[in-house]
């Protein structure tokens, strides 16, 4: 049984990693069958519902609301409940005209993890207890979220199928009508338009959010919903994106990575002097500005390029990412990740996280090519997991014997025609209401700050819509709002692009 019990686990980080991580990697394992102790009665019941009355302050105002966590069924063509997600809906309750009040539509990403990481740690009125850096403390718990965006939007946070309490119930319907970009997206776009429907939102501003793969989820939503759907956007909000489906092979590739990694050394004070007395945010455009137009034409050249260039290239790049010469060299100038979070501080006997290298591992050995595990997902799942099932079992009153999936069995996923950002450009294009904000976290190594911008860029290569796009760096990484003062920083952001992103009464929507 413990045998069992440790291989699960493994396999559910796994999933985890994987489903973040560039096409390269490996192919996940399939996933084990879950939710089968016969002990248990375990069922999904297609419209379970509880509803809770809260009050929080936020920003010195006292702000009421209701909580309701249900289950809706996922209908097939004929009608058919095919499936039913989970759902945890915040809606304020002393504002009398629902038709101005923006509704925020919230996803996490994986594509197989449910949407408890921004639930319980960034925009609801409640969160995890953590330090200020966002390590996990015992007791385990959940307090008020003061910084929370319930203030100025109602919130909806959607579990996809077979993440958090979201499941199958017709198990003759293939798997591919979920797992894959535009499955994905296909299914939640009819979920979304029937919940705005019973919640009587079709008059309100919408907003999407997503974070990590949900940013490729809501990008591709986005386009979704208005074409399909006739349901315009005011906003679209990523929280650490994908590349979403915006090529960047070779030369490419190797070169956008290194501002993080010059980042990510400047954390940890291994750069030179010079440089090391610079604030980040004055030291980045140095290094933005060397990857573009020196490090990329130099990686393309490969051998071409003269003995002499690569020498003063490998000290470049050295210098900025706080790695040896002969390390640069010996990697031909394309430093991977792994190798990157491994090498940084070796010479401590240390490794450096993935999704946050703020967070620090230690390794059986000092000797290879990449850490052992990512020390900052096993903090976050540390303190996630107990918070999630004690706030939804205990003091919202859901009623389940499911377990509540943190990583969820969505394997083998369809990555194939993925081409999400351009989706949300034809948006834009499409709706001149729609807005656009990126948030990202210096020290993000999975889904990095610098490639969010590049999105940008790409997506809009004619700089047309330019003035409604919008990046925000924070030092912190792949969930940012887990530090204490990103937490407050990040969540006036949204608020202040939900207000900018509503439209003065009267004004039309035209170019």
């Amino acid at each position: 049984m413990q045998k069992q019990l440790f291989t699960c686990l493994l396999l559910v980080s796994s999933l985890f990693v994987q489903a973040q991580r560039p096409a390269e990697d490996a192919a996940p394992k399939p996933a084990p069958k879950m939710d089968s102790n016969p002990g248990f009665k375990r069922e999904l019941s297609l419209e379970a519902k509880t509803e809770n009355k809260g009050e929080i302050t936020i920003k010195g105002q006292k702000v009421s609301y209701k909580v309701v966590t249900g289950t809706m069924p996922v209908w097939d063509d004929d009608g058919k409940a095919i499936a039913g997600l989970f759902y945890v809906y915040y809606e304020r309750t002393d504002v009398t005209n629902k038709d101005e009040r923006p509704l925020v539509i919230s996803f996490n990403g994986g594509p197989g993890t449910a949407s408890v990481w921004m639930h319980l740690g960034y925009t609801s009125p409640r969160k995890l207890k953590i330090d200020d850096e966002g390590y996990p403390v015992q007791p385990y718990g959940f307090e008020e979220n003061t910084n929370s965006i319930l203030d100025v939007a109602d919130i909806v946070y959607i579990d996809p199928v077979n993440t958090g309490f979201s499941r199958i119930v017709d198990k003759s319907v293939p798997t591919s009508k979920f797992f894959g970009v535009n499955a994905d997206v296909k299914y939640l776009a009819d979920w979304i338009n029937a919940f705005v429907a019973r919640q009587k939102r079709w008059a309100s501003p919408k907003f999407l959010i997503g974070e990590s793969y949900g940013t490729t989820r809501v990008s591709g939503l986005s386009l979704e919903l208005q074409n399909r759907h006739w349901m315009y956007l005011n906003g679209v909000i990523l929280v650490s994106p994908t590349d979403l489906g915006i090529k960047r092979d070779g030369p490419m590739s190797a070169a956008l990575r290194v501002p993080y990694m010059a980042a990510t050394a400047w954390h940890h004070k291994k750069l030179p002097a010079d440089l090391q007395s610079k604030d980040l945010t004055a030291y980045l455009p140095e290094v933005e500005a060397f990857t573009v137009n020196e490090l990329l034409p130099a990686i393309a050249q490969g051998g071409a390029l003269s003995k002499d260039k690569r020498s003063a290239m490998v000290k470049k790049l050295a210098r900025y990412t706080g790695l040896s010469e002969e390390a640069v060299m010996n990697q031909n100038l394309e430093i991977p990740f792994d190798f990157f979070w491994k090498e940084l501080l070796r010479d401590q006997g240390k490794t450096v996280g993935r999704l946050d290298s703020r967070y620090i591992g230690m390794d059986k050995k000092d000797a290879g090519e990449r850490p052992d595990y990512n020390s900052e997902l096993t903090s976050w799942e540390h303190s996630f997991t107990p918070a999630i099932n004690m706030y939804l079992r205990d003091e919202l009153g859901y009623k389940t014997d499911l377990s509540y999936y943190i990583f969820g069995p969505t394997f083998p996923w369809d990555n194939n025609n993925n081409h999400t950002g351009d989706d949300l450009r034809q948006a834009m294009m499409q709706n001149p209401y729609l807005h656009l904000l990126v948030q990202s976290g210096y020290y993000d190594g999975a889904c990095d700050y610098f490639n969010a911008k590049y999105n940008m860029w790409q997506m809009d290569p004619a700089g047309k819509i330019q003035d409604r796009m919008f990046w925000e760096g924070y030092r912190s990484g792949h969930m940012m709002y887990l530090r204490k003062e990103d937490l407050q920083t990040s969540n006036d952001h949204l608020r202040a692009f939900i207000k900018k992103a509503i439209p003065k009464f009267g004004t039309p929507a035209k170019f």
